[in-house]
């Protein structure tokens, strides 16, 4: 093992968890921006009518990509340890 690999790895591994949670992140910020335009418009405030629409959206969005998800995280750590056991 290198001394650049492990700095090659976290960045690898920093730019695999931004494209796996880009997706999600960016519903719940579209969901979070329509639900906080609908909350000033009727001015209902309560906690829960933000809450509920953003989490069903994170959930929606791990339920459409979950097996995209896990084949990155999958493929990435295969590669890690690949690199790490110097093959």
């Amino acid at each position: 093992m290198s001394i650049e690999m492990p700095g090659a790895l976290l960045r690898e591994g920093l730019l695999v968890l931004a494209s796996v949670g880009g997706p999600v992140l960016g519903a719940l910020l579209v969901v979070g921006l329509v639900v906080g335009v609908l909350q000033a418009a009727t001015q209902i405030n309560d906690p829960a009518v933000g809450f509920l629409p953003r989490g069903l959206a994170a959930i929606g969005v791990v339920w459409l990509a979950g097996g995209w998800i896990m084949e990155r995280l999958a493929g990435f750590l295969g590669q890690a340890l690949t690199r790490m056991a110097g093959r």
